[in-house]
Formats: structure tokens, sequence, C-alpha cells
């Protein structure tokens, strides 16, 4: 997994037909793989040049296409090695060729994630900016792009950089009194080492803060339309999603599957869910619907409680409601269009016919999600794994703390908190890493990248 020593090459665009296509290989012989498959030798670093590419290392052998090749030399490149880049044409069969000219001529295909993961080792990035990669690639809304974004400037690894030298300047007083048991020295005193050890734990305290909102705009959610037959929940899920994904009819029971859709609700990656209708199954496979919709519900992030303001309450409403009164939820009356004949009073009136409500409701949606907070503003911190890496610090800090406000202790003790915290922050940033979290890491990006 971690070889560094041979070199790789990966198809850099999204599989498929397009105007161009990218082929990246990288490592310490890959000048020697490219002139061996380029009809042209000459290459100049961060210079483009344009040759034809072999299917062979036979000079007579046929040309498989004519390419813009940028070569980055080391250790000015993404990866801090020798990168070059080929622009081919973006037929699927061409690229195809070009890596299995590339692997006879001397590399190996790459594995999922090796580029950043070589950029890592040679210190290119740190782990924090690495995972912001995969999540800018991965991002399907523009404020999860800018949160990436961000990471991947460094605004995380800054954070915890200047709690990490609080803590580092702290253990060194401590330490420096160690060494000078017998003179009675002591560089720093009791109320002094307390007071910072507050400071840094208000530091993590505010990046945990974030933590909820960070990984919802990370991860996304799940919210899911429930409500009896006919209360329009499918043409309010159209209305949302922006397209006619589900079929509406006035027949009841039409929606008998469960159908999804992503969409973008102020920055949250939303995926909508539109459920069959909650009522006394008629058929064998209507009852199949109304139990996939009760599993959804289960496991909703948040459940969208749809009634017909137009007709009076019914008792599969009322049901509803109360199944679901313990769980996150929002309750919408629908066809506000329509002279009012039922509902609750603080339901959400919305029209889908009209589009009247919908703003409102995307607000409520958003707001609720994020327990109140704006979800625009971008968090510093949105990764499980830096969430519990900080739990864990702050733990051992708050140990520390504990231990203070008790009386005196050994320094030796408090020093074993205080470096149980620094590590932490040394395995998010990846100073201290373990191999299995690497590959669990960069196993989950593209090949590419």
């Amino acid at each position: 997994m971690f070889a560094t020593d041979d070199t790789i090459v990966a198809l850099a665009t999204p599989p498929g037909r397009g105007a161009l296509g990218v082929v990246r290989i990288g490592g310490a012989r890959a000048v020697d793989v490219f002139r061996n498959i380029a009809t042209s030798r000459g290459l100049q670093p961060r210079r483009a040049t344009l040759t034809r590419l072999r299917g062979t290392t036979a000079p007579a052998a046929p040309s498989l296409d004519r390419v813009v090749a940028t070569y980055y030399q080391a250790p000015h490149s993404y990866t801090g090695e020798d990168v070059i880049e080929l622009s081919a044409h973006g037929s699927p069969i061409v690229l195809r060729a070009i890596i299995t000219a590339a692997v006879h001529a001397g590399a190996r295909l790459a594995r999922p994630g090796e580029f950043t993961l070589r950029a890592f080792l040679n210190g290119r990035l740190d782990l924090v900016q690495a995972e912001a990669v995969r999540d800018l690639i991965a991002a399907a809304t523009p404020l999860q792009a800018r949160v990436a974004f961000d990471q991947l400037e460094g605004t995380l690894t800054r954070r915890i950089a200047a709690l990490d030298a609080e803590l580092f300047d702290l253990i060194a007083r401590l330490e420096a009194s160690l060494d000078f048991p017998d003179e009675g020295y002591h560089f720093i005193e009791a109320g002094e080492i307390r007071r910072r050890v507050q400071l840094v734990l208000d530091g993590i305290g505010a990046l945990l803060g974030d933590g909820r909102r960070g990984r919802l705009i990370r991860e996304g959610a799940t919210v899911v339309l429930a409500g009896r037959p006919n209360v329009g929940k499918s043409s309010l899920f159209n209305a949302l999603a922006g397209a006619d994904r589900a079929i509406v009819t006035s027949v009841p029971g039409t929606t008998r599957d469960l159908i999804t859709e992503p969409v973008d609700v102020h920055g949250i990656a939303v995926t909508l869910v539109d459920t069959a209708g909650a009522r006394e199954a008629r058929d064998i496979v209507e009852r199949e619907g109304v139990a996939r919709g009760q599993q959804a519900r289960e496991v909703a992030d948040l459940i969208i409680v749809v009634l017909d303001r137009s007709e009076p309450m019914t008792i599969d409403d009322e049901t509803l409601l109360d199944e679901t009164a313990s769980q996150p939820r929002l309750v919408v009356a629908n066809k506000s269009d329509l002279p009012r004949s039922g509902g609750i009073d603080d339901a959400i009136d919305v029209s889908a016919f009209t589009g009247q409500g919908l703003e409102q409701l995307r607000c409520r949606m958003a707001a609720r999600l994020t327990g109140g907070e704006d979800p625009r503003e971008p968090p510093a911190i949105t990764n499980m794994r830096h969430l519990s890496l900080l739990t864990n610090a702050r733990r051992s800090l708050e140990h520390a703390c504990d231990a203070l406000n008790a009386g005196q202790i050994p320094e030796e003790f408090l020093l074993t908190d205080l470096h149980a915290a620094r590590t932490r922050f040394d395995e998010v940033v990846g100073t201290r890493t373990s191999d299995d979290v690497l590959s669990h890491i960069f196993e989950k990006f593209c090949i590419g990248k």
C-alpha cells in the first residue's frame, strides 16, 4: 500500500466519453515511461509538449493518439515526485490503450487515492488536507465544496496547530521543572497551568461545537415525506426536487415503493424520500409499500408529515401524528391554494401546485436539521474521525483539570494527560497515524487522485 519507489499510472478524469481525458503518470521513472511510448523525447518542466503516443515501445509501432504532455518535476508537483499528465482525446478506448502502453513501459496501475497518499507521505499535504481532497471531489452542494476547500487551504490544521503549540509550551515548562527537582525550580505555577489547560479546552470546545452541523453538511441528511394517500406527498416531493420524479394521480395508493431524490436545502445535501400513503393496506403490494415507508421513517433525520388542509383531519392523519410525535418532524398543511377545511394550527401552509410556502418549508427544514444554526456558515470541522480524536483530547485535558482542582499531584501524572492530548492532535493531522487508518482513508478515493 505504501510503496513509493515504483511508478504509477491512472486515468485522472471520470470514466466515459468526453472531449478530453487525462492520464496521470507519477513516480521516479515517470519520464522514462513517457519517453518509451512518446515519439517526442523533449520534455521541459511546466511546459506543455505536443506529441504522439505509441502502443508499444517499438519505434515503428502505430500511434495511439496525439496528446499534450505536461511535466511537473519533483518536488514541484502534486505528489512531490515527477508527474506527467497526458491530455488525450476522451475516448475510453484510446485512454485505456494509453494506460496499457504505460504499464508495458514500466508503470503499474495506481491504487485508489495513491497519488494523494504520496502527496501526504512526501509532506505536500497533511492528513486533514488529504481528506479534504476527497471531500471536495465528492461535494454535492456549493457549501460542501466551500467547507472542503477551506480545510484543503489549512484552516482546521492551523487551529489545531495553535492549540498544540499551547500544549507544547506548557509541557516544556513542566518538564523543565522536573529536570531540577533538587533545586526546587518551578517554571510554571498550578494556577497558570489550570488557566492554560482551560484555554486549550475552550479551543477544542469551539471546534466540537461545530461538529453536529459539520457532519450534517459533509454527510447529508435523509428527509422522509409521510402522510395518508392523496394529501399531495408526491406533488410536494416533485416540487421540492424540482422535477417530476414521482407519479401523481388522484388514485389512492399510486405510490407503492420508496422514491428518492438528492436535493440541496440551503447547502445541506438532503436525500428526499417519498413513501406510500400511510393507511390500512388493501393488498399485499401496498402492504409492503406501507411497511417500507414505516421503516424509512424510523431511520430518517427528519420526517415531514403532510396533511391536506382542504379536508378535515382523518383517523389516518391522527395516527401518523401520534406515531411520529417523538421523532424529529415538521407538519405541513398542503393545498393552501384551496379553501381551508382542516389541518392543525402550527403546521406550515404550502401549496405544491403553486409553490406557495415552499421556501419557508426549506428554511424550516434546514433549521430543524442544524438545530437552529445557519447552515450556510461553513463549520471548521466536519469529519467524524477528527471529532472523535478531539473528543478524546478533551477528555484527557478534563482529567488533568480535575486532578489540578483536587489539589497537589505529581507533575509526571499531569504530563501524561497533556501528552495524551497532543497525541490525539498528531493523529488528526497525520503526524502519528497507523497504516490501518491510512489504508481506510485512502481506499475511499477515486483511482486517479
